[in-house]
């Protein structure tokens, strides 16, 4: 464990990176830190967001892919927290230039529809969502060419960037839903058993997560059930994404 010092320079050190859009080394060349100090860092990075007047509104899972899992020689999902800064209308304008190299990959998103008391454990979550649609996620990795370890990322909230939530429906099925994704010359093909092979395992992992880090679940909050495709480069133009029996979400990408 990390002292609470060394939790707040770390916070503030990846706020400065993703502040200035200026790539930093992996936290973990430089310090021992084990998850739980991850997520408190991560905490602290959310903290700072929020005096900056920012507000949460949202969660997001990773490593949802088994494929992700075994590359990070994990076994669990992980979580990051999203803010309205973050959040992009559906088919409008970013500026790449807030970024340091962005990507972007499509998503099914959630919405919760009452608070979700995480220590009642016969809560059935599926029946605290209204609402899910397609969605877009852009991740920017603070660190140097995407070179991470696994507390590194929960440290850097993630990867989180910006993302974009389409039109919102009522839930349904979507286990095995074809994905395809453009964005400039670049194009992915996928489906949504990606996502631990049905995006609705997503909100029982989440619950699970929240529980043991204590993240709470608020009615309202946007939840980003993880990527059916692997990311590809944001470049300028229009990243369009569309989902079988959910539709399509797009954003349009501007400067260099």
């Amino acid at each position: 464990m990390i002292t609470p010092n060394e939790i707040a320079t770390l916070a503030e050190h990846l706020d400065g990176a993703q502040r200035d859009c200026a790539d930093v080394l992996s936290l973990a060349e430089t310090i021992d830190f084990d998850i739980d100090d991850a997520y408190a860092i991560q905490s602290a990075l959310l903290a700072r967001r929020v005096q900056r007047g920012e507000r949460a509104i949202g969660l997001k899972l990773g490593f949802t892919s088994r494929a992700k899992m075994a590359q990070m020689g994990v076994t669990d999902v992980i979580v990051g927290r999203l803010t309205d800064a973050m959040r992009i209308a559906d088919g409008g304008p970013v500026e790449l230039s807030r970024f340091i190299h962005p990507k972007i990959e499509p998503e099914v998103a959630y919405r919760l529809c009452r608070d979700i008391d995480i220590d009642e454990q016969l809560v059935d979550i599926e029946s605290c969502v209204d609402a899910m649609a397609p969605a877009l996620e852009i991740i920017d990795s603070r660190f140097r060419d995407f070179r991470f370890t696994y507390t590194d990322v929960v440290a850097d909230n993630t990867s989180a960037a910006a993302f974009v939530i389409g039109p919102w429906q009522p839930l349904r099925a979507v286990p095995n839903s074809a994905v395809r994704l453009i964005a400039g010359d670049a194009e992915v093909i996928g489906s949504t058993a990606a996502i631990l092979g049905d995006p609705i395992r997503a909100l029982h992992a989440l619950l699970d997560m929240c529980r043991r880090r204590r993240i709470p679940l608020r009615a309202g909050q946007v939840i980003l059930a993880g990527a059916a495709t692997a990311a590809i480069p944001l470049t300028p133009g229009v990243a369009e994404c569309e989902i079988t029996g959910l539709g399509t979400v797009a954003v349009t990408a501007k400067g260099v």
